[in-house]
C-alpha cells in the first residue's frame, strides 16, 4: 500500500513539475491573452466604436431629417455591434495566430514579462527579437478580425429605416385625412 501511495505521489509530482515542460502552446497563448487583458482592451474598443457609429447616425438622421432617435433603436444598433465584437467569437482565432507565430520559449517570456516577473538580462536579446514580431502578428490578427466578423449595416439601416417610417406615417395620414 505504501509504495502504491508513493507511486502515485511521484506521478503527481511529476506531472506537477513537467506541466510547463510539455504544456500546450494554444493554453499558453491562452494565458498570454488573459494576462495582457486584450479581451477588456478589445470590448473596450468594440464599444468606442459602436458609441461613434451611433453618434454619425444620429447626427446623418438629424441633420438630412431633423429627426432624433429614440434610446430604443440606439440601443438595438449596440445591442447588434455588441454581439457581432464579443471578445468571445474572435480570442479562439487569435489565440490560434499567438500559438502558430510565437515559439513556447516566446509565449512564455512575454507571460512572465507581463505578469511582472521581469525579464532576465541573459532574455533581453530574445525579447527584441520577439517585439520585431509584434506587427505581423497585429496584421494577422487584425485580417482574422476582419474576415471573421459580421455586420450590423444592414441591420441598422433597417431599425433607422422603420423607425423613419414609423415617424413619417402619423403626418401622412394627418394630411390625407385634411
Amino acid at each position: 500500500m505504501k509504495i502504491r501511495l508513493a507511486s502515485y505521489s511521484l506521478i503527481i509530482c511529476f506531472f506537477l513539475v513537467t506541466d510547463d515542460a510539455y504544456s500546450d502552446p494554444i493554453r499558453d497563448a491562452n494565458r498570454l491573452l488573459q494576462v495582457t487583458d486584450i479581451g477588456k482592451h478589445f470590448e473596450v474598443t468594440a464599444q468606442l466604436q459602436t458609441r461613434d457609429i451611433i453618434r454619425t447616425y444620429v447626427s446623418i438622421v438629424s441633420m438630412s431629417l431633423e429627426v432624433t432617435l429614440p434610446e430604443q433603436i440606439k440601443n438595438k444598433i449596440a445591442s447588434c455591434y455588441a454581439k457581432v465584437y464579443a471578445w468571445e467569437n474572435f480570442q479562439p482565432g487569435i489565440a490560434q495566430i499567438f500559438a502558430e507565430n510565437l515559439s513556447q520559449k516566446e509565449l512564455r517570456l512575454l507571460i512572465d514579462f507581463y505578469r511582472n516577473l521581469g525579464l532576465p538580462p541573459m532574455e533581453i536579446k530574445a525579447f527584441k527579437e520577439l517585439i520585431s514580431k509584434s506587427e505581423q502578428i497585429r496584421r494577422m490578427s487584425a485580417e482574422y478580425i476582419f474576415l471573421n466578423s459580421g455586420s450590423c449595416v444592414d441591420q441598422d439601416a433597417g431599425v433607422i429605416n422603420e423607425y423613419l417610417a414609423n415617424q413619417q406615417q402619423p403626418i401622412k395620414t394627418a394630411i390625407i385625412s385634411d
